[in-house]
């Protein structure tokens, strides 16, 4: 058992998969890794194990919290945690989904910052009432749009500042 943990871990693959997982960090933290872990010139395929693991972990957030999260609310200190993230996210993500929709949360999703993502997104879209089809939709399209910004910045890197600032 301890040998097939030890392999997962140092497999640059399945890492990026764990990663992915984590609350927080997400595909901005994986597409990173993987793309310093397995060279720049397998970015498409760290882009797609990164975006194909988070779009997946979309549905399975929202079953959680529709079919099972109430049992967890039972417990005092798990319900007081979790009133703290309901009021953080629903600040957050508000403004966007009031005045774009499905696109407003996709954005929100999108953004490649800590505090945003499919974690985020699918506590402020449920909250918000947002049904699974249409939070499906906001979470395709916000990895969607992680995912490209992370990969751009990773791939392109410093040499792409040249743009932006004029030599001497």
């Amino acid at each position: 058992m301890f040998e097939i943990i030890t392999e997962a871990i140092t497999n640059p693959y399945m890492l990026i998969v764990l990663i992915t997982f984590l609350p927080f960090l997400e595909l901005r933290a994986s597409i990173p890794y993987g793309i310093i872990a397995l060279g720049r010139e397998n970015w498409w395929l760290v882009f797609l194990i990164a975006v194909v693991v988070n779009i997946a972990l979309a549905p399975l957030l929202y079953f959680f919290m529709d079919k099972v999260l109430h049992l967890f609310l039972r417990v005092k200190w798990i319900d007081k945690i979790w009133q703290k993230i309901v009021v953080k996210s629903q600040k957050k993500i508000h403004p966007y989904v009031e005045k774009y929709g499905v696109f407003g949360l996709a954005v929100f999703i999108g953004i490649p910052l800590p505090g945003s993502g499919v974690y985020s997104g699918a506590i402020g879209g449920y909250l918000l009432g947002f049904s699974f089809k249409d939070f499906f939709k906001a979470a395709v399209i916000g990895v969607l749009i992680a995912g490209a910004v992370v990969t751009l910045v990773m791939v392109v890197g410093t040499s792409g500042l040249g743009l932006f600032v004029k030599s001497i």
